[in-house]
């Protein structure tokens, strides 16, 4: 086990206990030696970690708000991962957001997780990706996160054109298409609508609120139970 996870597994091991546990029973746990461990622990208080304690009587951290430490191998490249296809795939604001939090995780990794992170297999290309659609996912993102309506021209699949006035409710990807999940104020239901299909956007000064039945937690159990109905039939 790389030094960083077991510093990382060594803290949460520690935090929040209301009894303290010794050096023993955490060099078991992470199968070290105890000299490791008092190693480590003072590792952490040095980098300013509060670990209580002391050696022979046991080791905690009391409850209090932590920075995340360090990450596995796994965890970074999963962020790494994640942060590209933002970086590709969202608006520019969230691009920028998405570009600095690469160049920050690629400034701490050390010398051989740098190398490990330029061989990752995973990459994602916004080529595809055209300005408007940017500035859909910009509009939707703020008015979603704003509870704002939208009033918006939409053509379908069959080429129709329609003024609607919608509460975006969430945005989801589908690998090149991005479609924003709305209850649609002229339907009177949930909607599906296509990034690349919308013509005009504009958000309006009215709100909306969440209800039991009109959020996107809800939207999405509908759909799983659709899923598994067509499965059993």
């Amino acid at each position: 086990m790389h030094k960083s996870e077991r510093l990382f597994q060594l803290v949460n091991l520690l935090k929040g206990r209301k009894v303290a546990v010794t050096a023993r029973q955490l060099a078991e746990k992470l199968d070290v030696s105890e000299r490791t461990i008092y190693r480590d622990i003072q590792n952490l208080q040095t980098s300013g970690v509060p670990v209580e304690g002391e050696a022979g009587i046991g080791y905690l951290i009391s409850d209090c708000d932590l920075p995340p430490l360090m990450f596995s191998m796994q965890e970074l490249q999963a962020l790494l991962i994640g942060s590209r296809m933002l970086s590709a795939w969202t608006d520019p604001e969230q691009a920028k957001h998405a570009q600095s939090a690469i160049a920050k995780i690629e400034a701490v990794l050390p010398t051989q997780l740098k190398q490990l992170n330029d061989a990752l297999p995973y990459y994602a290309l916004g080529f595809k990706h055209d300005e408007t659609c940017q500035a859909h996912n910009k509009v939707l993102r703020e008015a979603i996160e704003a509870k704002n309506h939208l009033s918006m021209t939409y053509i379908d699949v069959k080429q129709d054109t329609s003024e609607r006035t919608i509460e975006p409710l969430g945005l989801v990807y589908w690998g090149g298409k991005w479609t924003v999940i709305a209850y649609c104020l002229l339907r009177q239901a949930y909607r599906e609508f296509r990034l690349d299909r919308i013509v005009a956007l504009s958000t309006l000064d009215s709100h909306f609120e969440h209800a039991v039945d009109k959020n996107l937690a809800h939207y999405i159990e509908l759909v799983k139970t659709a899923a598994c109905e067509k499965e059993n039939t």
